[in-house]
């Protein structure tokens, strides 16, 4: 039982170290942007993902005109 828990934990050592090479050998690495957002592509296109078009969809129209109340339009 020990010796399997040592052996997983090893090989998700070894996974995290290789994924990681670039990012800690690399001069200023990141991670790769792979959002959609983040594709030149796409932006041209006019393409966005679906959580920004939410966040903008959110924003209160300043322009918007303020409806009345049920109890102002029986008066």
């Amino acid at each position: 039982m020990v010796k399997t828990i040592l052996i997983t934990m090893l090989i998700v050592a070894i996974c995290i170290a290789l994924l990681s090479v670039k990012i800690l050998f690399k001069k200023n690495g990141r991670f790769p942007n792979t959002h959609v957002s983040g594709s030149k592509a796409m932006r041209k296109r006019g393409i966005g993902c679906v959580q920004s078009q939410d966040r903008e969809a959110q924003i209160p129209n300043p322009h918007a005109i303020a409806e009345r109340r049920h109890s102002e339009q029986q008066d």
